[in-house]
């Protein structure tokens, strides 16, 4: 192993309890500190975590991260358990976090949250100067990943995690990472057939042009021949290799009995190939290999431009990106990290503050705390007795638990939830087959045939040789390339638009569907409210005196309630008890300074029904005197002003697992013929919306957790609200930034407008076609004037989709490029 090396610290000598006037920040993370006690040098620092990291970066010679970047660390660096990541030194469990290893040379990639600017990747990607066994550490900013390389002879997995842990870039380690196939990336064989499309199109048309030029004179018949057959040349690989995948969709939808955007885009192509190869064959003219290398160059710098946008996002998770790799397992020869998967029934699981249920299992000891709040929206612990059920994806919050599973993962009530047929859908292809681009496909390639066969039967009669002439011209000239540009390239700029102001969909055909929502439905917490709590004292009005026994009875309990009154009345000096007594799910009995003081329960504290508050989170009786505590999420501020605008446009309703406690402040921000529903399970939820669908309603979902998954899922559109838009989110359509949640409604009407914005250019595209088929029919197009149009018709709808795009998103007050992050 690489010896550590010894750490030089200075301390300041001053006292040790000296406060700091405001200003004085944190050196790693820019928190405000308290004392001048943790510092190192002439640098101050909030916490132990901070001093540690910077004395290890400093140590190392890496101190350019403090120059990049003031106050590089996200935020404090907190203590994590000594033995959290003991499990990946069970190879077996650690082997599959492995993307290569040949026995000592591994390769592994993790996901760090905490990655935020230019200090983060100059560091991460000097990991070697860290420890010598580490060989090579790449950092992909855009998707937070870190790819390392390392000697497992020298180093071990775990260690690489606790050192990215220990220096502020904990990874996320999840079951989706050993359960997931791996996702498909971008398509590099799409940029692959760009490039030639792209090489190929200048050329032809650089060949092109001493034709296009010598109209009256003509060149050089040896000249002319050449050219023609170069241009064919290069046309060869346009053809069999960059326009293929328009071939191979046309040839799919014709298999199902379907006729797709891509169907009369293939037939044009074959056409334009076939009459060129007559054309050059019989020296009777240049073809059209200008315009097919030009249809096609532009058709994949469309689609590329929409599949390129989000690959740093997934829109596909389940539970399994919530759940840990692993777990701690009670056995006759110790405790031993065990596989989720391979958990089963009466295997007995310790777990720690703050650790994830894995499977439905009973309390065996200890005291549970459960937070369900990512399954059911319950934003308060529940306490569960030894003997009673914990479900899978609960939280443990407090002392260490001991839990016996009674089912498997794969058996739990959460895993169940992912079987509902809800998650059966494939909206994607569902949205595909819907798209107007799509349904207005049938239409006009049944238009174009008809008149195709008209133009055929008038030319057989009238002069036979401008029959072969007229009609390929016309199946050359109407292909919906324009059409479908109109689509792609307004999408294309909607989906920019909206992920510069933070929405982030998963594809073009979501922004279609959102112009199709007349029904809006929110759930309550994480997304209606803030991970924050608000607290006050309702009930008898208590003086200094009696806060301070009140703090001093709280402050020796580990109970959430207790800890939130301890934060609530702010710090006091601590009054001795002259008895204190927990009671285990009930409360605190105390006596403090002359003071009787019971928290706890209704029951515990003996509330008679008069007296009782349905807001409260628990009691506190002092000598005579009785005040609630109660404990209300904070609604986002942004939410009056959000739901205001919303209600003058779509119908709202609020769907929430968690009690009514609010039910009287959300009235007063929701519509007087919205509906709020409480208490609802996940599978409510679902139920709600498919009844809201039965009644020919569009539905949209906005959610956080997985508790709303199905409904997510059920949803005409579902959208994620995120704090980190990496970080876990269920299965969703789009993921928005819930810093930018006040421009919702704006971000609404911008997708809405692509309706718009694509019927303006299907106008134009239209009045190309009708332009392009009168001059066909009559026989009298040639290469040069398709040469010309087609290319101006495509350059137009960019101009166009572009220009309408930014137009409606300043109107909306949007802004037009992102902002640099740092």
């Amino acid at each position: 192993m690489p010896q550590t090396k010894q750490r030089n610290t200075v301390i300041l000598s001053r006292p040790a309890d000296e406060k700091l006037e405001g200003g004085n920040l944190c050196y790693h993370c820019g928190t405000a500190c308290t004392t001048t006690k943790l510092s190192v040098q002439d640098k101050l620092f909030c916490c132990e975590g901070c001093k540690l990291v910077y004395e290890i970066i400093n140590e190392n010679g890496l101190c350019n991260y403090y120059e990049l970047e003031n106050h590089p660390g996200l935020s404090q660096v907190k203590p994590v358990r000594k033995d959290k990541y003991a499990y990946l030194d069970n190879e077996d469990i650690a082997k599959k976090l492995y993307k290569f290893t040949d026995g000592n040379n591994t390769i592994v990639t993790f996901y760090l949250p905490g990655v935020h600017c230019s200090s983060c990747m100059w560091l991460l990607e000097h990991m070697q100067k860290l420890n010598a066994a580490i060989v090579e550490s790449r950092l992909n900013f855009t998707k937070k990943e870190i790819t390392i390389q390392f000697r497992k002879a020298e180093i071990t997995i775990r260690q690489i995690v606790e050192l990215l842990t220990t220096i502020g870039y904990e990874p996320y380690i999840s079951l989706d990472e050993t359960d997931k196939k791996e996702r498909s990336s971008f398509d590099k064989k799409r940029i692959y057939k760009l490039g030639v499309a792209g090489f190929c199109f200048g050329n032809i048309m650089l060949l092109s042009f001493p034709e296009y030029l010598s109209i009256s004179n003509g060149i050089q018949h040896e000249y002319a021949n050449l050219f023609r057959i170069m241009n064919l040349i290069l046309a060869l690989p346009v053809f069999f290799y960059s326009a293929t995948e328009f071939f191979t969709n046309a040839w799919a939808g014709l298999k199902q009995k379907m006729l797709n955007i891509d169907a009369p885009i293939a037939l044009a192509l074959i056409i334009m190939f076939a009459r060129s190869l007559y054309e050059i064959g019989t020296a009777t003219g240049a073809g059209y290999l200008d315009s097919l290398s030009g249809i096609v160059f532009f058709m994949l710098v469309g689609r590329i431009v929409q599949d390129r946008t989000y690959q740093s996002i997934s829109f596909h998770r389940d539970y399994k990106a919530y759940f840990p790799i692993a777990v701690n397992v009670v056995t006759e020869s110790g405790v031993v990290s065990r596989h989720l998967q391979e958990l089963k029934e009466k295997d007995v699981v310790e777990l720690h503050n703050d650790e994830i249920i894995p499977a439905d299992a009973i309390v065996v000891k200890g005291r549970a705390r459960i937070d369900y709040s990512f399954v059911t929206g319950e934003s308060e612990p529940v306490s569960v007795d030894v003997g009673k059920t914990v479900y899978a994806g609960g939280r443990q919050k407090g002392e260490q638990l001991t839990i016996q599973i009674v089912k498997p993962v794969a058996g739990s009530y959460l895993t169940s939830l992912w079987n509902h047929n809800a998650f059966e859908k494939d909206k994607t292809t569902q949205n595909r087959q819907n798209s107007v681009i799509h349904v207005l496909s049938k239409y006009f390639t049944v238009v174009l045939l008809v008149l195709v066969a008209a133009t055929a039967v008038y030319w057989a009669f009238t002069d036979f040789s401008k029959l072969i002439p007229a009609v390929t011209a016309m199946l050359i000239i109407a292909c919906p390339c324009a059409l479908l540009l109109a689509v792609t390239f307004t999408n294309g700029n909607l989906l920019r638009l909206l992920s510069n102001n933070g929405l982030f969909l998963r594809d073009a055909f979501v922004i279609e569907q959102l112009g199709y929502i007349n029904h809006i439905v929110f759930d309550k917490t994480g997304t209606l409210t803030e991970d924050v709590n608000e607290y006050s004292f309702t009930g008898d009005d208590l003086s200094a005196n009696e806060i301070q026994a009140i703090y001093s009875a709280a402050i020796s309990s580990s109970h959430p309630y207790s800890k939130a009154i301890v934060k609530y009345v702010g710090e006091q000096d601590v009054l001795s008890c002259s008895s204190w007594e927990e009671y285990t799910g009930n409360g605190v009995q105390a006596s403090v300074g002359g003071y009787d003081i019971l928290i706890g329960s209704e029951t515990f504290v003996n509330v008679q029904e008069s007296s009782a508050n349905k807001n409260a989170a628990c009691y506190i009786r002092i000598n005579n005197k009785l005040t609630a505590f109660e404990i209300t999420p904070k609604l986002r501020d942004s939410i009056p002003e959000v739901l205001s605008n919303l209600n003058h446009n779509y119908k709202l309703s609020l769907l929430s697992g968690d009690n009514n406690r609010q039910q009287k402040s959300l009235q007063e921000v929701f519509s007087s013929d919205s509906k709020l529903l409480f208490e609802q399970k996940p599978v409510d939820k679902l139920n709600y919306i498919a009844s809201l669908q039965q009644q020919e309603q569009k539905v949209l979902m906005v959610g956080d957790g997985l508790n709303d998954a199905g409904a997510l899922q059920q949803s005409n559109v579902g959208i994620t609200l995120a704090s980190d838009v990496n970080n876990f989110t269920p299965s969703c359509d789009a993921i928005l930034d819930a810093k930018k949640f006040i421009q919702f409604p704006s971000l609404m009407k911008l997708a809405k407008s692509g309706r718009t914005i694509i019927n303006i250019t299907f106008a134009i595209s239209i009045i190309y076609n009708i332009i392009g088929l009168t001059i066909s029919m009559q026989g009298l197009m040639n290469p040069l004037f398709a040469a010309v149009l087609m290319p101006a018709s495509t350059i137009t709808i960019v101009l166009i989709t572009t220009g309408l795009s930014s137009l409606m998103a300043r109107r909306y007050k949007l802004q037009l490029s992102a902002q640099t992050k740092t």
